[in-house]
């Protein structure tokens, strides 16, 4: 068990949903936060919040798919703390269509992007520090990346692309004393599902889920702090996850209907 106090933490898509909960939930550790994302001022607000939680904050703005902003983002945190020992992959945008009404492929492309290439960009830039400091690196991931979900595929897709990315990582980081820490939430209530990419390559403008039956971000981040500080390997967060880990491996074709039928009752 690793403590959170002083842990200078870098934390992608902090703005709003599970990065803004994870802020505040480290900040009350009392972490050193590079708190990244597009929004500038929200992210100066949540900066407030933080340090008023007892941490240290400062705001980047960050556009994750942007090389350069990338390479900003590191330069701050390293000017503001001397160092990094997590990096939080959390930001990343989401699709509702089946793929057969699709009218344009640059959607999966903008899936990719966001989700899966960004973070193999920070991960570039950051390991070099996280090797000093024998850090953490944490990918925000998905149920979907773990398994096939209807009316989802370019985000399972690119969630599958990360999580392999990572695994893999992993394994060559064997004796670095770098660590890698997969998440993978189940439907949280959040507000990328109001800007989930539709069909026609626009926000859906609302969410498609019964909110009152998923996890509050709340609940999905005192949990990724819980396996931060355990370095857990991967966290599996519902029961339903847990059961559609192992059903994939010894009766998929189960899988398939509960996954259609979550779907089809948008929880």
């Amino acid at each position: 068990m690793r403590e959170i106090v002083g842990q200078r933490i870098i934390l992608t898509g902090a703005s709003e949903g599970i990065g803004r909960a994870l802020a505040l939930v480290l900040a009350a550790r009392r972490a050193r936060l590079v708190l990244a994302a597009r929004d500038a001022s929200r992210l100066e607000s949540l900066a407030r919040e933080c340090r008023v939680a007892g941490g240290e904050a400062i705001a980047v703005p960050t556009d994750v798919a942007n090389a350069q902003d990338c390479e900003w983002l590191v330069g701050e945190s390293m000017k503001a703390f001397g160092g990094i020992d997590i990096v939080i992959h959390n930001a990343g945008i989401t699709m509702w269509s089946r793929f057969d009404a699709v009218a344009d492929l640059e959607i999966f492309e903008r899936l990719l992007e966001v989700n899966y290439l960004a973070p193999v960009r920070l991960t570039a830039l950051t390991l070099p520090h996280l090797k000093t400091s024998k850090g953490l690196i944490v990918a925000v991931a998905s149920l979907a990346g773990l398994t096939g979900v209807p009316e989802r595929s370019g985000y399972a897709a690119s969630k599958h692309a990360l999580i392999g990315f990572f695994d893999s990582l992993r394994i060559e980081l064997q004796g670095s004393g770098v660590d890698v820490s997969v998440v993978a939430p189940d439907f949280v209530v959040t507000e990328i599902h109001k800007r989930a990419i539709g069909p026609d390559g626009q926000p859906l403008g609302e969410s498609p889920m019964v909110q009152k039956k998923i996890m509050t971000a709340d609940e999905c981040a005192r949990g990724i702090v819980r396996a931060i500080e355990k370095r857990q390997r991967l966290l599996l967060m519902s029961t339903r996850g847990k059961l559609g880990w192992f059903l994939k491996f010894l009766a998929p074709r189960l899988l398939d209907r509960i996954a259609a039928k979550a779907i089809r009752e948008r929880h």
